[in-house]
């Protein structure tokens, strides 16, 4: 009945309703001064990607934070299709949380969408007072109007998987959505699915200790993730957790998006393994290996096996492909998972990465390739760093790429991709066969930036996309 609503809520009715929706004009992005040498505060930056506009490919605003080093990461919104069925309800605030900071910053979208303006300031002591928690970061919206946050650590640096939830309106911090005693020991990313009662949330690493790089030793102290966490979404305990394995590090996690799909996948860094979580017969959740990438051995690198590194996933609106990135073997992968116990890769392109040709890593064993990827080039500029944020067009023809994973963990393993700035690139989907080819004439180089090279993280569209809205 919610389809018929003469004035309906933000987003779409249903994922498939949202694949007709209009083509991507701008888009929003994170841009991040920390830890590159440049004195100046992060920014939101507003690129145009309208290929019959005079502005194609260029930043056409910047709206810098009022604070330095916040390390701005990923955003969300203040409404999306889960408020669908609610039409005093409109999707006309980003929410911005900084990783390190830990401030929140909302951001109005909605009176120039072109030009966003800051709204409200939440700063870390609301999370810290209210919910002896820090490090937010990722925000979903809810059906109530309220705001889902998960945090990484508590006040000190520690490990913590918690959340915190602002209100919709005001946009004050309400304290902690979760109830009990019982918190996972670290937190990173979450989905929802009311219609099955649970939200899932996943393990990055305790903040203090990833912050400033990555120590492989830290994985045997227990100090990165491991596990998927299960809640109970009507009453916000904690009820399950689903073990992946030491060194896994389970980071972006997606449901299907059909609202009655009671199954999802997560990709784990570490492991380069995607697992597909799923509801049992007995009504409790567990988890399969359904893809696995192989660690090369390599010779001039941090370890003697590089992993792939899968950073991002993400599945398209119809639920047919999964798409996740290789940030250190720098391959993007299309997989067919029509069949979600058995994904099929249709689809695969190399943006740089870590063992490129010519570069100081040789690959001595490799289980997929006959040999280095040549390092690559558009528009004549050599594109530092590996495939990292992915986004995809709501009709699944475009996905958009951009390659700085976190400051800290840039400088360590990308040294010149902090130099010289991330990139913006754009893919063509063939949505019927599978397959993934790169648009040649698309590059937005955010080494070009006025106030030098910046590293720009995860991309948003306006009206809601493919990782931002959930339906109920």
């Amino acid at each position: 009945q919610l389809a018929k609503c003469g004035a309906c809520g933000p987003g779409y009715a249903t994922p498939l309703d949202a694949m007709k929706g209009p083509r991507e004009e701008i888009v929003y992005l994170p841009c991040i001064y920390r830890n590159t040498g440049i004195d100046k505060p992060d920014y939101l930056a507003t690129v145009d990607v309208n290929p019959k506009s005079p502005h194609y490919c260029q930043v056409i605003h910047r709206l810098p934070m009022p604070n330095l080093k916040d390390e701005l990461h990923h955003s969300g919104w203040n409404a999306c299709s889960s408020c669908f069925g609610d039409a005093t309800k409109r999707r006309n605030r980003l929410i911005l949380p900084s990783l390190i900071s830990s401030r929140i910053y909302v951001v109005d979208v909605g009176t120039d969408s072109r030009a966003p303006r800051i709204h409200k300031v939440v700063e870390p002591v609301e999370l810290y007072w209210k919910g002896n928690v820090a490090n937010p970061h990722t925000s979903h919206c809810l059906g109530t109007g309220e705001i889902l946050i998960s945090c990484l650590g508590d006040p000190s640096g520690n490990g913590k998987g918690g959340f915190i939830l602002l209100d919709g309106e005001t946009f004050e911090v309400k304290g902690n959505w979760e109830n009990g005693e019982k918190v996972p020991p670290l937190g990173y990313d979450f989905w929802y699915q009311p219609r099955h009662n649970v939200l899932m949330s996943t393990e990055w690493g305790a903040p203090k200790v990833l912050a400033n790089g990555f120590n492989p030793a830290d994985v045997a102290r227990g100090h990165y993730g491991r596990r998927i966490n299960v809640w109970d979404w009507s009453t916000h305990t904690f009820l399950q957790e689903i073990d992946l394995g030491q060194g896994s590090i389970p980071l972006e996690i997606r449901f299907l998006h059909n609202p009655d799909a009671a199954e999802g996948f997560v990709g784990c860094a570490l492991s380069g393994a995607v697992h597909r979580f799923y509801k049992t017969e007995k009504g409790d959740w567990a988890a399969e290996k359904v893809i696995e990438v192989p660690s090369k051995k390599v010779q001039g690198w941090l370890l003697p096996d590089m992993p792939g590194l899968i950073t991002d996933i993400l599945i398209s609106l119809d639920d047919r492909f999964l798409y996740f990135s290789n940030w250190l073997h720098g391959d993007i992968r299309q997989y067919d998972i029509s069949n979600t116990r058995q994904p099929k890769l249709v689809g695969q392109v190399f943006l740089g990465g870590s063992i490129t040709k010519g570069g100081p890593v040789t690959v001595v064993e490799d289980k997929e390739l006959q040999c280095q990827p040549e390092p690559f080039v558009i528009k004549g500029k050599r594109v530092p760093g590996g495939p990292q944020m992915i986004q995809l067009s709501l009709d699944g023809k475009r996905l958009y790429v951009t390659s700085s994973l976190y400051s800290g963990w840039d400088k360590q393993f990308y040294p010149d991709l902090v130099k010289e700035g991330s990139v913006m690139l754009q893919i063509d989907v063939d949505t019927e066969r599978g397959g993934l080819k790169v648009n040649k004439n698309f590059l937005v180089d955010f080494g070009k930036e006025p106030d030098g090279p910046v590293l720009a993280h995860e991309i948003r569209y306006p009206g809601g996309d493919c990782t931002s809205d959930i339906w109920m």
